[in-house]
């Protein structure tokens, strides 16, 4: 069965059939043929713990459970929209708001910053504004992500880790230590929010999405 089909770059149709179905990101159903049905979910696949969980860290979204046979489109305020297919083999760490949609036989938690470059991974969320929090997905399944400009990709490997602007972060997976570093003298940083003086490093081995703007959804 087909699954993740790009109409263009900011538009996707996946076919919802038995044994596949997907949540969504709650409004961004753009059409659908077939006998499809659309519900609200609270929990995403999680169970209530991961759920309230995921509500106290504030990273959460509204999301619709689809159900049924047929295709449906997606998308979502002019974004572009990235399929990631995962193999079951690494884990995504993503903002909830990025997800457009994904697999329902993905499982879905929330990451504390720290695990992934202790205090300097907590400061990373409080100056980025992306919070002390991230959604993480893992297993074998598909995902589509949303940015601003469409997004590239770069490898992380031991030997070669990667500086990105925060703002211009999507996501990333593997296993990567990321924490935030500086460019620039502290007296430099008044005023200056900016990639020039901040920086997301990355290493290990993995890949980060990167997008072409430094705006937030």
């Amino acid at each position: 069965m087909p699954g993740y089909q790009s109409i263009n770059s900011k538009m996707l149709q996946v076919q919802v059939g038995p044994g596949r179905e997907v949540y969504s990101k709650r409004g961004a159903m753009l059409g659908y043929s077939g006998p499809v049905s659309f519900a609200p979910s609270a929990t995403a696949g999680q169970g209530l713990g991961q759920t309230i969980g995921r509500a106290v860290a504030g990273e959460r979204t509204s999301m619709m459970h689809v159900t049924g046979q047929g295709q449906v489109m997606f998308g979502h305020a002019g974004m572009e929209v990235t399929t990631v297919e995962l193999d079951g083999t690494d884990t995504l760490y993503v903002e909830a708001d990025r997800l457009l949609v994904h697999d329902a036989s993905l499982q879905v938690g929330t990451m504390f910053m720290g695990e992934q470059g202790g205090v300097r991974g907590v400061i990373r969320g409080a100056v980025t504004g992306q919070g002390l929090f991230t959604t993480t997905l893992s297993g074998q399944g598909s995902c589509a992500l949303l940015s601003h400009g469409g997004v590239m990709e770069m490898p992380i490997t031991p030997q070669r880790p990667v500086h990105v602007d925060p703002q211009a972060y999507v996501g990333h997976r593997g296993q990567v230590q990321n924490k935030l570093s500086t460019a620039v003298g502290i007296r430099d940083l008044v005023g200056r929010g900016s990639g020039e003086a901040f920086q997301l490093e990355l290493s290990g081995s993995g890949v980060v999405y990167v997008q072409a703007s430094e705006r937030k959804i």
